[in-house]
């Protein structure tokens, strides 16, 4: 059994889409049954948090797919940098960093939705010129390999949390 799309999926950008939804999905399977102390706390020795791991992927969401891709004017790092990107302030509630995540997939989703994987991302964002700008399917697999990686290393924080392994 294979994970991501159906075995018969063959087209890349059902392949793409699929497994970056999987991916997705696989995230929000790994936090599942954390108590809200547990996704907010920094794991030792990683020194981050899932719910942080969330907080981070919404950004990676947002910098690759809405400035990258689409070139919209959004503040494409939080203020405090890589810090206030990957930890969870006490005032921050998890719904709102969930929110904040479940957006930026939707966005990402629907810009993925109107073009061709060939379709080259748009200057005046992330990419100053045509010459940077690579084609959304670039975008969509450097997605795919960030969550990946960062789903791995929730598998390890998982564990050191409560001992939970998973898929």
């Amino acid at each position: 059994m294979l994970d991501g799309p159906d075995v018969g999926v063959s087209d890349p950008r059902d392949l793409v889409l699929g497994y970056l939804d999987w991916y997705r999905d696989a995230l929000l399977r790994k936090i599942a049954g954390l108590s809200d102390v547990q996704l907010r706390a920094p794991v030792a020795p990683l020194n981050w948090s899932p719910l942080g791991l969330v907080k981070h992927l919404g950004w990676v969401e947002r910098r690759w797919m809405r400035w990258g891709f689409a070139a919209e004017d959004v503040l494409a790092y939080p203020p405090g940098g890589d810090e206030a990107e990957w930890s969870v302030a006490a005032g921050e509630s998890t719904t709102s960093v969930m929110a904040a995540y479940f957006e930026e997939v939707r966005r990402s989703r629907s810009l993925a939705a109107r073009a061709d994987l060939r379709e080259q991302a748009r200057a005046g964002g992330r990419f100053t010129t045509p010459q940077q700008a690579p084609s959304l399917g670039r975008i969509l697999f450097h997605l795919l390999q960030e969550y990946a990686r960062h789903v791995g290393q929730l598998d390890v924080a998982r564990e050191l949390i409560d001992g939970e392994t998973g898929e």
